[in-house]
Parts: structure tokens; sequence; C-alpha cells
């Protein structure tokens, strides 16, 4: 099984403009799972299976800069 330590998951959320603290909030079975697959895959491959999930995600919980 593959880890990832380059990054960790709210890391990943914040580099997809996505406010990771409003997404756990607000979706926290959504975020636990994501972030349960995250820490088992690269993020490359995290990415592939998530890609049309993402962008909804992204527009709820836009990061705010």
């Amino acid at each position: 099984m593959a880890t990832n330590l380059e990054m960790t998951f709210d890391e990943f959320l914040i580099s997809k403009k996505i406010d990771p603290s409003s997404f756990r909030n607000m979706e926290y079975n959504t975020y636990n799972e994501w972030k349960n697959l995250f820490k088992s895959v690269h993020p490359d491959s995290f990415v592939a299976q998530k890609k049309f999930h993402l962008n909804p995600i992204r527009r709820r919980f836009a990061l705010s800069i």
C-alpha cells in the first residue's frame, strides 16, 4: 500500500483551492472518505479517481484568499 508523505490531505485541498475546514465541517463523511483514500494512493491517482467530483466541491467550499 502506497502512502503519501509529500503532502497532507489539507495541503492538497488548499492546492486545489478548496477550504479544508469548511469541507470537513459541512461534508464530514465525504471528507474522511477522501482523506483515507488520499493517504493510500499517489496524489495523481487520487485526482484521476475524483476528477469529476473535485470541481463541485471546489465551487461549494471555495478557498477565500
